[in-house]
């Protein structure tokens, strides 16, 4: 295509064919993946867990007892059916407490990514087609940052704010944008001279429109990818921050908080940490197989 001159529609529709078979392609290669099968299945159980938390946890993960403290998971001597996963030191519901504790974990995963890409995409954007000063600013800060361990700088921020799950779904999103920035940089760098960017920008289409319509499109497959992996660590951070007393408060049951708290009585019932320390391993797990697999399946170098 010659630059300057608009695009033929016969050539428009061999790109959205090709592109539509591409897409057929990647999803073909990811549903006969048993891993990416594997990890869905368990990821969708504690989405749907998570969701639906209210009605399929069969109590309040608050309420109390001490009369049924310690209570052990059902099939060791001493179980109850009421309670399958056993009770903590202050006679709460294992179980429930893992349902409700999934939302939290979800919720400041997904949340916090959402900033990063936010922040991150943009900034990469804006670096990579613009170049010179703006570039050389924001690849100094994106190398600042990236110098300060994640955990303890997110630690420092959450002390200082103080606990809450906005808290931690903000320095949470504000210390993983760089991932993004880099990545998106150099992809948008390759593109920038490429000659559908060169043709839009001779017929006069202005920058917002040339990174919104033309090349961001072309950064999603390595977004997706880089999101659902950012997921997992987001959730293994929130739990740290939780295992460390600075998460998301007392206020809400989170994996973190319940493995913390289990931790000193581990001798006496060990379900109380090992129950919270499988499902943080299983979701993050689980997560790191689909985000793999994606991965996988996206890239067209890959048979």
């Amino acid at each position: 295509m010659a630059v300057g001159t608009l695009p033929r529609p016969d050539l428009v529709d061999t790109r959205r064919a090709t592109g539509a078979r591409e897409g057929s392609r990647a999803w073909r290669k990811l549903v006969r993946n048993p891993s990416a099968l594997a990890g869905t299945l368990i990821l969708l159980v504690v989405i749907g867990a998570a969701v639906a938390a209210p009605h399929v946890a069969p109590h309040d993960p608050a309420r109390q007892s001490l009369v049924r403290r310690f209570t052990p998971p059902v099939w060791e001597k001493g179980g109850n059916p009421a309670y399958p996963l056993g009770t903590d030191q202050v006679g709460r519901d294992i179980l429930s407490r893992l349902i409700h504790g999934a939302r939290i974990s979800l919720a400041v995963g997904v949340a916090a990514v959402v900033v990063s890409l936010l922040v991150g995409v943009s900034l990469g954007l804006l670096s990579g087609f613009v170049g010179g000063r703006i570039d050389t600013v924001i690849m100094t800060v994106v190398d600042v940052t990236l110098s300060f361990p994640g955990l303890l700088l997110a630690l420092a921020f959450v002390a200082a704010l103080g606990p809450s799950v906005l808290t931690i779904i903000l320095v949470l999103g504000l210390t993983g944008w760089e991932r993004y920035a880099r990545v998106v940089r150099a992809e948008v760098l390759a593109l920038r001279e490429k000659d559908f960017v060169e043709a839009a920008r001779a017929m006069g289409i202005g920058t917002p429109r040339i990174l919104c319509r033309h090349l961001l499109p072309n950064t999603f497959s390595s977004i997706i990818v880089l999101s659902t992996l950012q997921v997992a660590q987001a959730i293994l951070q929130e739990s740290a921050l939780s295992f460390l007393g600075v998460g998301s408060g007392s206020a809400y049951p989170t994996w973190g908080q319940m493995t913390a708290l289990g931790r000193d009585f581990v001798t006496v019932a060990w379900w109380l940490p090992t129950f919270p320390g499988l499902a943080i391993l299983l979701t993050v797990l689980s997560i790191n197989l689909v985000g793999d697999r994606l991965r996988d399946a996206l890239d067209p170098r890959a048979t």
